[in-house]
């Protein structure tokens, strides 16, 4: 199975910080977290991410301006707000996003 890489974007580093550790527990995934637009940007034009989740604390003109990016970029990339919880919530926000993705 190949890979998907997902990009958390958090204003948070503790929460950061745990939600990669969560997605790179799958042996399938690999997280990549940022805590502000512009590194957000730059990764995302150097590695092909599946998803982007978008962590509590992103104001909502960011959160359309980094969504209108990312769709430019990659118009077939999921967009999923992280909404927080444990584990099972994470993954299943993942997981509905990627199924999204294929539709």
């Amino acid at each position: 199975m190949e890979t998907i890489h997902i990009l958390y974007i958090g204003r948070h580093l503790e929460i950061l910080e745990t939600v990669i550790r969560l997605i790179n527990a799958n042996e399938n995934w690999n997280g990549v977290g940022v805590m502000n637009d512009e590194e957000a940007e730059e990764i995302f034009l150097r590695k092909d991410f599946s998803l982007v989740l978008l962590g509590s604390g992103i104001k909502e003109e960011s959160e359309a301006e980094l969504c209108t990016f990312f769709k430019n970029i990659n118009p077939d990339v999921s967009i999923v707000q992280h909404y927080g919880g444990g584990s099972g919530l994470l993954k299943s926000e993942i997981l509905l996003g990627l199924c999204n993705n294929k539709i």
